[in-house]
């Protein structure tokens, strides 16, 4: 079935016009590494945006106990203090030189030993954390480590937007990387001009889409938003959910809202994840706007975990999860 587009008329989205509308403060945010190349490649984002908002970028790294026992190669626990001190001079050498390439940026760094979402929460909660910038090497196949045991502890737990960055980040939406100390090249800026937001109308989606809209005042960026309707066997006959979804999406849109571009609704058929992939990459989107459950939670939700997983794994543009 082919989808259902349209563009938002100013006075169609009726019975929103007392809805507060705020802009986006990002103050502090947080860039989790490994040093990996994954996570090198999260970091200009993280950067840009600090930028962007003035923000204070927080660097840090954990230190687990899994990957110290690894690098022991089965030594005996006397030498483990010695290990630990290596590892740890080593990460906050590494952290240093990430540090050298973000000249004009507020920022501070922390090498942490231990569980890694404990010492995580401990940086988010001291220091107000607005957003976290964390990249996923996006492997295929099932289990919990499909997006990177990090990503995965930060995306199930995290009460703050998170923004993830895959290996199929691409086109447009791909931000170079971070020169350098002095070269004298500041971090690549931001440049967000297609947002797609999908929702299924979960309890939080005004919350959400506001947040979705913000970004696209932002930035001046075209937003999308939209709907994937998975069993329309009877549709044919029946087109009423289409219209009901449709009034749905108009309505998230606040009067108040100042788009600098009329907003788009899009009504999809079939696979949520594959048919948000399929708008996103139609549109060139910049960024892709999710709604997600927190990892305690079954009932209502934006996308089943697994789907969430799977845009996230396969976008071609970073992916913004909001928890509801």
């Amino acid at each position: 079935m082919a989808p259902v587009d349209s563009k938002v008329d100013s006075e169609q989205a009726l019975g929103k016009a007392t809805t507060e509308f705020s802009a986006i403060s990002v103050r502090n945010i947080l860039f989790a590494t490994d040093f990996s190349a994954t996570s090198e490649a999260a970091l200009p984002y993280a950067a840009s945006i600090a930028r962007h908002f003035g923000s204070t970028l927080h660097l840090m790294h954990v230190l687990s106990e899994a990957s110290l026992l690894m690098m022991t190669g089965g030594v005996d626990y006397v030498s483990m203090g010695t290990i630990y001190e290596d590892a740890h001079t080593e990460a906050k050498e590494k952290l240093d030189q990430v540090s050298d390439r973000l000249e004009g940026i507020p920022h501070r760094s922390y090498v942490r030993h231990g569980g890694v979402w404990k010492n995580l929460a401990g940086i988010i909660n001291e220091n107000a954390i607005d957003l976290i910038v964390v990249g996923t090497h996006g492997r295929t196949g099932l289990g919990k480590l499909l997006l990177g045991s990090v990503a995965e502890d930060i995306l199930r737990h995290a009460s703050c937007p998170v923004l993830t960055v895959g290996p199929k980040v691409s086109g447009r939406a791909k931000l170079p990387a971070l020169q350098g100390h002095g070269r004298d090249l500041a971090p690549p800026e931001l440049d967000l001009r297609q947002v797609v937001f999908a929702t299924n109308f979960a309890k939080s989606s005004d919350r959400i889409a506001q947040q979705a809209i913000a970004l696209s005042e932002e930035f001046h960026a075209q937003l999308t938003l939209m709907h994937v309707i998975e069993d329309y066997t009877r549709l044919g006959s029946d087109p009423g959910p289409i219209e009901e979804c449709t009034r749905k999406l108009k309505e998230l849109i606040p009067i108040s809202a100042s788009l600098q571009h009329l907003p788009e609704t899009v009504i999809e058929f079939g696979n949520p994840p594959e048919r948000i992939l399929k708008v996103a990459a139609e549109r060139e989107a910049d960024m892709i706007v999710l709604g997600a459950r927190a990892s305690s939670e079954v009932g209502s939700t934006h996308l089943p975990w697994s789907s969430a997983h799977h845009v996230i794994a396969q976008a071609h543009c970073p992916v913004l999860t909001i928890r509801q």
